[in-house]
C-alpha cells in the first residue's frame, strides 16, 4: 500500500473554507487557549442548545444556578508555586506568631460553644427544636465572622447539631462535668466556656479537669500545671490510662498463671477465705459510714469543716492517681444536691484522641466504650455503673471550637487524622523545631545532614533533610530510587502523637525551656563522611557540595590538543597517553583511530541519576 497522496484536495473541506473562511483558535483575555468544553457551541452558532438534562452533580447544579443568577466564575489553571526546602515551609515567624498571641487573648470571650435554648414543659418540640436550630446557625456566624475579619486559624469544630444535643443532656443530669485532656497540652483541649455553661446551668454543678497521659510528664512538671489550675480555681486530677490498663493486663495474666499451677490450689483457698473475711470487715465499717454520714445530712451545720473531700491545704495534688485512688477521688468530689440521690453523677466529656474512652475502660476493668481517634464513633451518650453510688456518663468526643496558629499544630496535637493530610512538610518542619536533632538521630539511629557552609549550625533541620535520612534508613523508597518523604512523615508523625517522641508544652507562666528539658545524646555521633557514598547522596537535599564540584572541575582530563601558536591542526589528534600524534594529511583522519564502542545513554550518564 502506498503512501496517502497529500497534494490531492478534498472537496468538502475545501468548500467550507470556501464559505467560512479560517476560523481563528479562540483565545481568553491572557492568551491562553480554551480548551473544548469550555465552548458554548450552541450559543456561538446562533441556535439553541438543547441537549436534554435529567440529573446532574451538585458541583454541576451549582454552576448552573450561578449561570441562571447571572454570576460568573473563572478558575486559576497552573497556578503553580514551587516552594524553596531549605525553609521553614508553612510556619509562622516570630513576629507573625506574636502578633496571633495577642489576637487569641483579646478574643477568648468570643471563643463559645452553642447553648441550649430555654424551655419548659409548655414548650412544644417543634418549637425547641427551631429555636435550637436558629441558635446553633448564629453560634456558627459569629465563628465564621470572627475566623474572616480576624484572620484567627481555629481547630475544625463539631458542626453537626445533635453531637451538641447530646453535649447539652450529659451537663444536664451531670453532677460534676469532667473535661479530659491530653497532659502534652492541656489548654488547647480545655474549654474555658463549657465551665462556663455548667454553672449556667445550675451553679451547684462542679467542674473539673482530668489530665489523662500524665505519665508522660514528670513530677515536676505536674506540680507546675497543679499550680496554674489552683489559681484557676479549677479541680484537678492526673491520671494515665494507658498506665492502669497494662497494670490490670499484668494482674489478669498471674491470675491466670496462679490459676493454671496445680500447686498452688491451697494458696488460692487461702486466699479467697482471706478476702471473704475482709469483704465483711468492709461491711461492718460501711454500714457505720452510712450511720455517720446520716447525722452529718441532719446537722449540716454542725459538721461544715467535715466536707469531702479535702485535698491537702484545699491544692491540687502532683501525685499520679491509680484506678482505685481515682475511683475515691470521683466519690468524694462533689457535696452539693445531686441530680440523682442515690448516686453521683460524673460526665465525661473530651477531645478524640485524648484518651477518654480509655479512661473510662480502665475504671471499669472491662472493655465498655469503643476506642477510636475519629470524631463521631460513639453517637450517642451512655450511662455506666462505677460501683453502687458512681454513675459515669459517657458524651461523644466533639472537636470545640480553640484557637491554633497552623495545620500543622492541630496535626500533631492528634486533632487531624495523619493519613488523610495533604501537605506534610509544615507539620514536619514543626516537629523539626520542637525536637532536636540529637534525640531524632539517637531515636530513630540515623544520620541527619549537616547545615551547609555559610549557614547557622545550629538550626533545627528541615522537613526535607529528616525525610530523606529516614526514608533511605528505613527502605522507604519510590520508584525512581528516591527516599519516600511522605510515607516517612506519617511514622514520625505518629511518634510524635503517640509519645515517643515527646515534647510538652508548659502553662504561660513557666519558661518553656526550663519547662521541658530534652536528655543529653546518648549515641556516638557520626560525621557524614564516614558513611557510603550512595546514602550521602541520598541524605542530601543539594545532591552536590562545593568541595564535589571543585573536586569533579579540577580532575576533568582535556580533550584536545593544547600547543602554543596555532591550534586548529586538522591532521593532529591526542593518543590515549596524552602525546601528539601526526597523521597522514591525504589519508582520513579517523581511519587509524579506534572506533569507539556504542553505550546507551542511560549506561553513559548513569552516574546522574544517583541518589
Amino acid at each position: 500500500m502506498g503512501k496517502k497522496n497529500k497534494s490531492g484536495t478534498n472537496l468538502g473541506r475545501q468548500l467550507i473554507k470556501d464559505r467560512f473562511g479560517h476560523t481563528p483558535r479562540r483565545k481568553v483575555d491572557n492568551d491562553t487557549m480554551l480548551h473544548t468544553t469550555e465552548l458554548q457551541d450552541g450559543y456561538d452558532w446562533g441556535r439553541l442548545n438543547l441537549s436534554s438534562v435529567t440529573e446532574e452533580s451538585s458541583f454541576n447544579a451549582f454552576l448552573r444556578t450561578a449561570e441562571l443568577a447571572g454570576t460568573e466564575f473563572q478558575a486559576e489553571k497552573l497556578n503553580i508555586t514551587f516552594v524553596n526546602p531549605r525553609q521553614r515551609v508553612g510556619l509562622l515567624s516570630k513576629t507573625q506568631e506574636q502578633t496571633m498571641h495577642q489576637k487569641h487573648v483579646e478574643h477568648l470571650d468570643q471563643l463559645k460553644i452553642p447553648r441550649r435554648p430555654k424551655w419548659n414543659k409548655e414548650t412544644s418540640a417543634e418549637d425547641l427544636e427551631r429555636a435550637e436550630n436558629e441558635a446553633f446557625l448564629n453560634w456558627r456566624r459569629d465563628l465564621a465572622m470572627l475566623q474572616e475579619n480576624e484572620e484567627i486559624l481555629m481547630t475544625p469544630y463539631e458542626k453537626n447539631l445533635e453531637f451538641w444535643r447530646q453535649l447539652w443532656r450529659v451537663v444536664e443530669r451531670s453532677d460534676v462535668v469532667v473535661q479530659i485532656v491530653d497532659g502534652r497540652n492541656p489548654l488547647l483541649f480545655r474549654s474555658v466556656d463549657l465551665e462556663r455553661y455548667v454553672k449556667e446551668v445550675d451553679s451547684n454543678k462542679m467542674n473539673m479537669i482530668l489530665v489523662n497521659k500524665s505519665d508522660l510528664l514528670t513530677l515536676e512538671q505536674r506540680q507546675h500545671w497543679a499550680q496554674y489550675f489552683d489559681c484557676e480555681g479549677i479541680r484537678t486530677a492526673f491520671y494515665s490510662a494507658t498506665l492502669v490498663e497494662e497494670e490490670l493486663k499484668r494482674e489478669a495474666e498471674a491470675a491466670r498463671q496462679m490459676a493454671e499451677s496445680p500447686s498452688s490450689a491451697l494458696e488460692l483457698k487461702q486466699l479467697r477465705d482471706a478476702v471473704e473475711d475482709m469483704q465483711h470487715s468492709l461491711d461492718a465499717v460501711e454500714h457505720t459510714l452510712d450511720a455517720i454520714e446520716s447525722k452529718i445530712q441532719s446537722n449540716p451545720a454542725e459538721t461544715a469543716d467535715l466536707r469531702l473531700p479535702r485535698l491537702p491545704g484545699d491544692k491540687n495534688s502532683a501525685h499520679l492517681l491509680s484506678r482505685t485512688e481515682l475511683i475515691d477521688f470521683l466519690r468524694h468530689i462533689f457535696v452539693g444536691p445531686r441530680h440523682t440521690a442515690q448516686h453521683v453523677t460524673i460526665g465525661m466529656v473530651g477531645y478524640p484522641n485524648v484518651g477518654k474512652s480509655s479512661t473510662i475502660n480502665s475504671l471499669m476493668t472491662v472493655k465498655k466504650v469503643s476506642v477510636s481517634a475519629t470524631p463521631g464513633k460513639t453517637k450517642r451518650f451512655q450511662t455506666l455503673f462505677l460501683d453502687d453510688d458512681i454513675l459515669l456518663c459517657d458524651c461523644p468526643g466533639l472537636v470545640m471550637p480553640s484557637f491554633v496558629l497552623t495545620k500543622a499544630d492541630m496535626l500533631l496535637n492528634g486533632i487531624l487524622p495523619i493519613d488523610q493530610m495533604r501537605d506534610h512538610v509544615p507539620a514536619v518542619n514543626l516537629l523539626c523545631e520542637r525536637i532536636p536533632r540529637h534525640i531524632l538521630e539517637d531515636k530513630y539511629g540515623i544520620v541527619i545532614a549537616k547545615p551547609m557552609e555559610g549557614e547557622d549550625q545550629e538550626r533545627p533541620p528541615f522537613a526535607e533533610e529528616l525525610l530523606l535520612a529516614y526514608g533511605y534508613n528505613r527502605g522507604f523508597m519510590t520508584s525512581n530510587g528516591q527516599p519516600d518523604q511522605a510515607r516517612s512523615a506519617r511514622y514520625v508523625l505518629k511518634d510524635y502523637v503517640n509519645g515517643k517522641l515527646l515534647f510538652a508544652l508548659g502553662p504561660p507562666s513557666v519558661i518553656q525551656s526550663e519547662y521541658h528539658i530534652f536528655p543529653e545524646r546518648q549515641r556516638k555521633p557520626l560525621e557524614e563522611s564516614q558513611l557510603p557514598g550512595q546514602q550521602q547522596r541520598a541524605m542530601r537535599i543539594n545532591k552536590s557540595t562545593s568541595k564535589e564540584l571543585d573536586q569533579q572541575f579540577f580532575t576533568d582530563k582535556p580533550s584536545v590538543a593544547h600547543v602554543k601558536g596555532r591550534t586548529n591542526f586538522p591532521h593532529v589528534r591526542l593518543a590515549n597517553d596524552g602525546s601528539l600524534v601526526a597523521g597522514d594529511a591525504a589519508a582520513k583522519p579517523w581511519r587509524s583511530v579506534k572506533k569507539e564502542r556504542r553505550e546507551k545513554l542511560r549506561k553513559k550518564f548513569s552516574h546522574l541519576d544517583e541518589h
